[in-house]
């Protein structure tokens, strides 16, 4: 399964680090071992479903916990029965 998370904490840091809410999402899928990728917009996470589910809801929750007031996730996701769903089968053409 592959998903791409969107995090939109309010607000998205601090002065000091403008981005420290975001940034904690991301450190939360850093630290779980899973494939990813951070992009600008997004970051994806490629793993089983049951450990790619439980880290979005994780990251989602750490923006609060890092101090936003509120926050609205963006998750697309993609996955196949057929045979495994792969960040690099769906981008290496390009790279």
């Amino acid at each position: 399964m592959i998903v791409e998370l969107q995090v939109l904490p309010s607000p998205s840091g601090t002065a000091d680090v403008p981005y420290a809410h975001v940034e904690a999402a991301i450190a939360v899928i850093t630290a779980s071992g899973l494939r990813y990728e951070v992009g600008p917009l997004g970051t994806s996470v490629e793993g089983e479903p049951d450990e790619v589910w439980a880290v979005v809801r994780r990251a989602h929750e750490a923006t609060l916990e890092a101090g936003a007031d509120g926050v609205v996730s963006v998750i697309k996701v993609a996955q196949r029965v057929d045979r495994a769903t792969t960040m690099a089968s769906l981008t290496d053409k390009f790279r």
